[in-house]
Formats: structure tokens, C-alpha cells, sequence
């Protein structure tokens, strides 16, 4: 295999990936906030995370991975300000914080299957472990970073010299930088909460006593209380959205090395956003798509997958159904190829790919190893299956072998039978005889309206040299 090599935030640039324990790889990557449905920008992230797991374990490694449910603490803005998101939900569907932390919590795994994500090592909820990060809390305080203030804890950060520096952003300059305090509690606008007590919230649905008064958490705290809980005071990865490189992960390297007194996460990695034309998606501001809106305009969740592969994790990938129309059609013909070398294979496929396909291969690994480039892996696939000069049998073991990582469900692509009302074949017949004349006599708006009436029959026309063919979506 050749060296993996991943582009670590911390420090921005690309670095030899070398575990901590190797073969052993401890792996944390930020869960949703369960108080509404993800949406498609969010899973990007979790496409992109599931290929590093994949390629990892493709390169030998035994990943431990582990994700948060964030079902308390997590406000609606990102500075300690605003409401509860899973209260507002709570509040908005008449439920309980919880059953809205469930319902959405299972729509999120269930969004995760479809689009073939391998589910966590460990998938833990921040309510479960309330005691962890309280004892965390108490470490952070015995060695001064904190402070009480309106019946809050707040993390000082002039007390750690190194905030900051995931995003770039020197202390000094933060505050010259700040103009207001949004929190007039906190002595620096950057201090964050630690624990909330009532004296902010009265009506907070789920609180628990704490050495600071009976009260929640603060969302940062989570994450570094069940990350070391699960995977020790220092591990090799840490991921999420780029979004939460300014505030949240910088938080958590603060509280977690100021707990510890060391370094807490080798590799940083970050996924940047998936974009409309107004901008990238907001669950808070509710202008967003979740992947059920994209199965009602008769996409497979698969097609989203392909779709993100187009686009390397590190670049804005810019969503349209134009788009998705395409990532539709390109899957569509690779499984049809897939389908072809069946057929050709006799249902035989090679144990062990050799010659041209293990080239392709090892092309395919290499694009990996740099820094997990999803749209050249995808392209060598295409190479494969293309390439007349290798064995149908080695090609169809090569292309599994690749959708190991890829995780298009190649190996479960099958041709389906085709089997229509007789009368139902005949009239589609005639339609389509009724569209070659109107292109003859180019009446185009009589033959385009011929063809979208099909396709919304679940019909699609395909015009080769040989004629008109008709198949089934």
C-alpha cells in the first residue's frame, strides 16, 4: 500500500498519517444535533468520514469510531446565546426533549443506511454521560481556567495560551477583533460555558445537580467528556464540518488540553460545505433539502453518495438537481457496465484481480492515499470497467474491490426483469411511434411532451443509432 497522507487542519498541510498505536486508530467525529432531520449538507460530512473509515481499514488499520448525539445544551447560536434547539423542537411538536431526541436520532441512522454509511463503533448520547463530563469540568477548574459568573461556569480562555490555533486566530487578536460582549457575564467574548445553571434558563427541560448548582451543560464539553471517555487522553483523529473549526473544535482543544495538561488529537480534518446558490444549508434558518427530498424527486439515496464522490471533501461541492440528474445517469451507466461484465463473466468473479486490473488497483490506492481523493478513485473505477483489455472476471473483483471504499453497491447491482401489461407495452409502442413522427416533421414540443409523459409513467426513452429504446426507470 503506498502512504496514506491527510491534510491536518492543525497546521493546514498535508501530513503522513503515522497512528499513535498502530494498528490500533481511534477515530471521533462530531454527531448531529438531534432536534430536526439532517440535511444533505450535513451528510456530505458523513459521506466524507465514512470513506476516511473505509480507507483506513482498507489500509490496515483497526478504527475505532466513535460518534456523539447531541440530545442537550447544544443553543441556537454558537456564542452561548439564544435558545435550546432541542427544547424550541421539543416545544414546537408538543413532546418531550427526549422523544424528540429519539425520533430524530433514529431518522438520522436511518438517513445514514440508506446512503450506505457504516455505522459508528460507538454511537453515545450526551445524556448518558452528564457524569463524565461533570468529572471533566472538575479537572479543567482544579487547574484554573475557570470562572463563575451569573450562575455560570466559564472557561477563561487567556488562561490557554495556544486558543485559537485550529483556525489560525491569535488570542491578542481576537479580542482587538471584538467589539461587543454578547454575554456580559463572560471577561473575554471568546470564554465559553462550561455548565449553565437555572439562573439563565428557568424553564430547562433536562437539568441535573453539579458541583456549580443544578443546571446542563455547555455543547463543547460533550464531545471531549465522551471522546476521552472512549478513546483515552489522546487519539489520532478528530473530524467534522468546517464549520466547526472557529468555534466548537477550537473549544474543545482548550478544555481538553487544559484538563490533561497535553496534547489531545493528532489529526484535525474537515469537510467543507455543500452549497446552494444562496449560500450553504441552515437547519437553524430552515431553508435546507434532507435526503428524502431527494428520493421524492425520484433520486436513490446512492445517487447522492456518487454525487459527493464528484467532489473532493476540501472543496465546496455546489448542489443542483441539474447535478443530481447527472450523478443519476453516470451511476446508472456504471451499473450498467457492472451488469455487462456479469453477463460476460458467466457470474464468475476473479479471486484475486491480476495484470491491468491490479494497475488500476494500485492507481486507485494511490488516489486514495492523497489525502482521500474520492473524484480520481472514482474516475480509475471508470477506467476499469471501460478498459476492453482486461478479463471481465478481474475487472468485476477490481471494481468490488474499489466499492469497498466507494460503497456504490456495486456487488448488489442486478439486471432487473422487465415485465409490463401487454396492453400497456403496446401503448407505450405507439407513443413512441407517435415521437419519431414529430421529430420528423421537428414538432420538438409534441416529442418532448411525449417523453416527460413517459418518464412520469416510470418510463425512459433512450435514442440510439438503432432506433428508439424504452425501459423501465
Amino acid at each position: 500500500m503506498p502512504v496514506l497522507k491527510l491534510f491536518n487542519t492543525m497546521g493546514r498541510s498535508l501530513q503522513e498519517f503515522v497512528a499513535q498505536n498502530p494498528p490500533s486508530v481511534g477515530f471521533y467525529g462530531c454527531g448531529p444535533t438531534v432536534y430536526n432531520y439532517a440535511h444533505i449538507g450535513n451528510l456530505r460530512t458523513y459521506v466524507f468520514e465514512d470513506i476516511l473509515v473505509r480507507t483506513l481499514r482498507r489500509f490496515g488499520f483497526k478504527v475505532t469510531h466513535v460518534m456523539n448525539i447531541t440530545d442537550v445544551g447544544h443553543l441556537s447560536g454558537d456564542d452561548d446565546m439564544g435558545e435550546d434547539k432541542m427544547v424550541r423542537s421539543a416545544e414546537e411538536r408538543g413532546q418531550t426533549v427526549l422523544q424528540i431526541a429519539q425520533f430524530y436520532t433514529d431518522a438520522f441512522f436511518a438517513d445514514t443506511d440508506r446512503l450506505n454509511i457504516v455505522r459508528p463503533t460507538i454511537v453515545c448520547k450526551a445524556t448518558d454521560h452528564i457524569q463524565d463530563m461533570i468529572d471533566l469540568i472538575k479537572r479543567i477548574e482544579a487547574n484554573g481556567f475557570t470562572y463563575m459568573a451569573g450562575g455560570n461556569l466559564y472557561f477563561d480562555v487567556s488562561k490557554f495560551p495556544h486558543y485559537g490555533e485550529l483556525a489560525n486566530l491569535k488570542l491578542e487578536e481576537l479580542r482587538a477583533g471584538a467589539r461587543t460582549k454578547v454575554d456580559e457575564n463572560k471577561r473575554n467574548p471568546h470564554d465559553f460555558v462550561l455548565w449553565f445553571t437555572k439562573s439563565k434558563f428557568e424553564n430547562q427541560a433536562l437539568v441535573w445537580d453539579s458541583p456549580w448548582g443544578r443546571g446542563y451543560p455547555g455543547w463543547h464539553i460533550e464531545c471531549s467528556a465522551m471522546s476521552m471517555k472512549y478513546l483515552g487522553e489522546n487519539f489520532d483523529i478528530h473530524a467534522g464540518g468546517i464549520d466547526h473549526i472557529s468555534v466548537h473544535h477550537t473549544n474543545e482543544i482548550a478544555q481538553s488540553e487544559a484538563a490533561t495538561g497535553k496534547p489531545w488529537v493528532r489529526y484535525w480534518l474537515h469537510a467543507e460545505f455543500l452549497v446552494m446558490d444562496n449560500g450553504k444549508m441552515s437547519k437553524s434558518k430552515g431553508d435546507f433539502l434532507t435526503l428524502q427530498s431527494l428520493t421524492d424527486r425520484g433520486f436513490d439515496p446512492i445517487d447522492f453518495r456518487y454525487f459527493c464522490l464528484g467532489g473532493h471533501y476540501r472543496s465546496q461541492l455546489t448542489f443542483s438537481w441539474e447535478g443530481m440528474e447527472q450523478a443519476k445517469a453516470s451511476r446508472k451507466s456504471l451499473v450498467e457496465r457492472i451488469l455487462d461484465l456479469r453477463e460476460k463473466a458467466q457470474g464468475k468473479v476473479a479471486d484475486v484481480p491480476g495484470g491491468r486490473a491490479k494497475e488500476r488497483l494500485d492507481r486507485f490506492d494511490g488516489y486514495l492515499a492523497d489525502d482521500l481523493s474520492a473524484p480520481r478513485a472514482l474516475a480509475e473505477l471508470w477506467q476499469l470497467v471501460k478498459d476492453p483489455e482486461i478479463p471481465p472476471a478481474e475487472a468485476l473483483a477490481a471494481a468490488f474491490d474499489m466499492d469497498s471504499v466507494l460503497g456504490l453497491k456495486l456487488s448488489e447491482a442486478r439486471r432487473e426483469e422487465q415485465t409490463f401489461d401487454p396492453v400497456f407495452a403496446g401503448e407505450i409502442e405507439k407513443l413512441v411511434q407517435e415521437r419519431i413522427l414529430a421529430k420528423k416533421s421537428k414538432d420538438w414540443a409534441k416529442a418532448d411532451a411525449i417523453r416527460t409523459g413517459l418518464k412520469a409513467r416510470g418510463i425512459t426513452l433512450e435514442d440510439t443509432p438503432a432506433g428508439t429504446i424504452w425501459k423501465k426507470l
